[in-house]
């Protein structure tokens, strides 16, 4: 059987292969592209900080028109051109040397990497049915986590190195990976585009979707988990606990394997919208018990007591990331109109950005500045944003149920995340 024929039948095998294929590059730019841009390119850390905040607001606000392009024109053209662009624009950091460059090619890489989700949502919806999607998207997260292991492991290799070439590898890998990206997802069956049911006419209508708005938004405050492994419990460990610094890595490798070991059984208990809402509420719920422990870890002077509460509030932590992504990829999906997909996942995904965004500065006021209490108060936001997450739903199903069919729309049979 050969590689095109065994993607007509299953095209979620090369779905899956695209994201590892960027994954493994993304992982290897997320841990070396700090101390690349201060020692390769030269930038201050403040200016890095202000240039990647502006890029990514950009970034969220692209990603529902590029998602409505994606559902116009065809998601798999969209996806294969963002997937060009943004390989386009990690090789531009190859030689930028000065702000004004940094910070146009950091822009158009927020807005290629926005996009590219939303149309990879879009494009999933037209090639797996609407029974498969949580599941697929599932297995996506797991290969995700292990694609990004891989590629944290090699810019590892790049840090210790700590040389010029060094770098400049890890960012050509990344480049070169959204290459193969793109050439992974133009072999997949062709999805037909969705003609505009206003002839083209008026604004992106998920912002006149209240229902969704107040979903979305409620998904990024539940979302705010996300800066935890990567800033907020580094910081927490060695600010205000005894336990050692290496903790830090290997509860980034607990998390991550978790993931790849238990993501597509977590997802198997969410079947519709009823399952979905639940497995969020759940999420707040394991939430808050992970705040309440890590809180913990800060009392006493007993490094090996630290460690086994950060060690358990983090397994809690893993259990509520996977719980509430099954059930917001349900709700994503099936509140969205057929014809949408893209430009309402558009708006959905802009969860990541702002809580990516915002996320650093507002654990660092609660975590750091406040210590246990600040735990308390962010496991608690979140476990009313879960519950608020259900009538919220509820109101979003009765408005948009006529809109959405009973089967996901069916490829074009010729030969378009994260």
């Amino acid at each position: 059987m050969t590689t095109r024929s065994v993607a007509a039948a299953d095209p979620r095998r090369l779905l899956s292969l695209a994201q590892l294929t960027n994954s493994v590059g993304d992982g290897a730019y997320l841990v070396t592209s700090a101390l690349y841009f201060t020692r390769v390119v030269g930038l201050a850390p403040a200016r890095i900080g202000l240039g990647l905040t502006l890029a990514w607001a950009v970034g969220s606000v692209a990603g529902v028109p590029l998602g409505r392009l994606a559902d116009r024109r065809g998601p798999r053209g969209t996806a294969v051109l963002l997937a060009l662009t943004t390989g386009a624009a990690v090789a531009s950091f190859l030689v930028v040397r000065s702000f004004v460059p940094f910070l146009l090619a950091a822009v158009l890489y927020a807005t290629a990497q926005s996009g590219l989700s939303a149309a990879r949502q879009s494009l999933l919806a037209g090639l797996v049915t609407e029974a498969e999607r949580t599941a697929t998207l599932a297995r996506l997260q797991a290969t995700l986590n292990a694609g990004m292991a891989v590629g944290a492991a090699l810019g590892g290799v790049a840090l210790h190195s700590g040389t010029t070439g060094a770098y400049l590898t890890v960012f050509a890998l990344d480049a070169a990976s959204f290459l193969g990206c793109a050439l992974l997802l133009a072999r997949l069956p062709r999805v037909a585009p969705v003609p505009s049911p206003t002839g083209g006419r008026g604004g992106p209508t998920v912002l006149r979707d209240r229902p969704y708005v107040v979903v979305a938004l409620l998904n990024t405050v539940l979302l705010l988990r996300m800066p935890l492994l990567s800033l907020g419990i580094p910081l927490w460990i060695t600010q205000r606990t005894a336990a050692p610094a290496w903790l830090v890595s290997a509860l980034f490798v607990l998390n991550t394997g978790a993931v790849m070991l238990f993501q597509v059984r977590t997802a198997r208990s969410v079947t519709g919208l009823t399952s979905a809402v639940r497995s969020v509420r759940r999420s707040g719920a394991v939430m808050l018990a992970a705040c309440a422990v890590f809180a913990l870890s800060a009392a006493g002077d007993e490094p090996w007591v630290a460690a086994a509460a950060l060690v358990g509030g983090s397994v809690l932590l893993v259990v509520a990331e996977m719980l509430h992504s099954a059930g917001s990829w349900q709700i994503g999906f099936d509140l969205a109109p057929a014809d949408r997909i893209g430009e309402y996942q558009g708006l959905f995904g802009t969860g990541v950005t702002v809580a990516r965004t915002l996320g650093p500065l507002l654990l660092t006021a609660l975590l750091v500045d406040w210590g246990s209490p600040g735990w308390l108060l962010l496991g608690g936001l979140i476990l009313v944003a879960s519950y608020a997450m259900g009538p919220a739903t509820l109101k979003g199903a009765r408005r948009t149920a006529p809109a959405i069919p009973a089967t996901a729309p069916a490829p074009v049979p010729s030969g378009q995340s994260g």
